[in-house]
């Protein structure tokens, strides 16, 4: 499995390197993504906080050392307790206590936040994954919507140089009205599908502009796919081990699994050890020779036996339990999940590997069809309207072509995704070093110090909003050509 992954990656990495100079790069385009998309930064940091779960658990089960200082003044004594001397007394205190035996509430804790923060990871991988297959399907959704304005622009030229052709024969009464009326016709259907072909070019632009952070700009041709599984079960088998959603969704279930530990130490006796100093002075003099200095050093041992709780540790156990099975069944359901994920993703991809065949044949038969057609239609054996169904079907293949190429690709992406190959380490990106999860873990987890702290979060994500957008340029209202009111 491991020789798979590293062949298919290094096959992957190998086709990415590919560029082209002179437009952007499905390559430049993932690069960008990982290091701006606010989704894959905000995912960082969620770890960040994951991270800091380890130290908080370990804090439970070091020394704690707290100080007290206090200067008290009586106001009033009377009777047995007026001793002479009402004050002030400074007294300063220093406690220290180390816990011994906590029932194994703190070992368990530390086990389930280390758990965690693997689970944090495996999350961490499926959302580069899941980011990476969104950028992709963006970057093709411009290749071919760009594509189909493209072929619908050239058709439109076509159906307007018919109609102009058709007028012509009519003037000289060889075709009728009606023919010039069906050129017409079919040239505004053209102009119609065109506006709505650009429309869809501009909503899919925006959405690569969400997803990588720019505007697209020429778009390169994407490298081929690596080779993929030849079955599905051989796909599955692959997800099963590498998918981080699986991974993730375990790790999150053996967590649970230790907070029930750490519920069910609330029922065990606790001890700890601690050693206090009392210093007290008499600011205001000595009373009757009594010192006016003193101190006080102690030092014990304590234990803590619950004997009746008011049935709180057994409804805590019962709920973690609960919380343990609810993660459990979560897992599976991951599991169905991902298998699902893979089996669509490689029949998708399959499917659209025959539809690419297909349309191909179509296309050529198409073309071989309105060429015949319009040769025909010059003899007369053919109406106009047969040549405009020809330029139709054709126009139709040509899209469906196209159409089946974006599929094939992203449902080969997908696939890859699904199996745990579509993470940052398996494209190869050269845009810089990659993200080091374990860097801020080493830093944080072991931490002693109370006063350190992170600089303040300086945010990675690029915003795409332009100043005009932002309202940097909100033009004034026009005023040309309005009347007045009348006074």
């Amino acid at each position: 499995m491991a020789r798979y992954r590293t062949l298919l990656a290094g096959s992957l990495i190998a086709g990415l390197a590919a560029s082209t100079a002179s437009a952007d790069t499905l390559r430049e385009a993932l690069v960008s993504t990982y290091d701006t998309n606010p989704t894959l930064t905000a995912q960082r940091e969620a770890l960040k906080a994951t991270d800091a779960t380890v130290g908080i658990a370990r804090a439970q089960g070091r020394p704690q050392v707290s100080a007290t200082a206090g200067i008290n003044k009586d106001l009033a004594r009377s009777g047995i307790l007026d001793t002479g001397g009402k004050g002030p007394t400074l007294s300063v205190g220093v406690d220290l206590s180390m816990p011994v035996f906590t029932g194994g509430r703190v070992r368990n804790s530390i086990n389930a936040a280390k758990t965690r923060v693997e689970a944090g990871r495996a999350t961490l991988r499926g959302v580069e994954g899941d980011v990476f297959t969104s950028a992709v399907s963006a970057y093709m959704d411009v290749i071919r919507d760009r594509a189909i304005v493209e072929l619908n622009q050239n058709n439109v030229k076509v159906l307007q140089t018919n109609l102009e052709a058709t007028n012509d024969r009519f003037q000289i009464g060889d075709v009728t009205k009606t023919d010039v009326a069906q050129s017409q016709a079919r040239l505004e259907l053209g102009r119609a599908n065109l506006a709505t072909a650009i429309g869809q070019e501009a909503a899919s632009e925006q959405e690569y502009r969400r997803v990588i952070g720019h505007e697209p700009g020429d778009l390169a041709p994407p490298p081929p796919l690596p080779p993929l599984p030849a079955n599905p079960d051989e796909a599955v088998h692959i997800a099963l081990a590498n998918n981080p959603d699986i991974e993730a969704s375990n790790r999150q279930a053996q967590a649970a699994g230790y907070d029930v530990n750490v519920v069910r130490a609330s029922r065990l006796p606790s001890l700890s050890a601690g050693v206090s100093e009392t210093y007290v002075n008499a600011l205001g003099g000595s009373v009757g020779g009594i010192p006016r200095t003193g101190s006080q050093t102690t030092a014990g041992v304590n234990a803590v036996i619950p004997i009746y709780q008011g049935g709180g540790p057994a409804a805590q156990i019962r709920q973690a339990q609960a919380i343990q099975g609810q993660t459990q069944e979560q897992a599976v359901g991951t599991e169905r999940s991902v298998v699902a994920q893979t089996r669509s993703a490689f029949a998708a991809y399959k499917a659209a590997q025959e539809a690419i065949s297909s349309q191909q044949t179509a296309v050529q038969a198409n073309e071989l069809a309105l060429e015949g057609a319009r040769a025909e239609r010059s003899v007369g054996t053919r109406t106009v309207l047969d040549v405009l169904n020809a330029e139709q079907e054709l126009l139709n293949s040509q899209v469906a072509l196209v159409t089946a190429r974006r599929d094939a690709y992203v449902a080969g992406f997908q696939l890859l995704n699904a199996m745990g190959q579509a993470e940052a380490q398996d494209l190869g990106l050269d845009g810089g070093p990659l993200y080091d999860p374990l860097g801020n873990y080493r830093r944080v987890a072991g931490d002693w110090n109370d006063w350190s702290s992170d600089p303040r979060h300086p945010v990675v994500a690029t915003p795409i909003a332009t100043p005009a957008e932002a309202g940097a340029a909100i033009p004034a209202p026009a005023t040309q050509g309005v009347t007045p009111p009348k006074q």
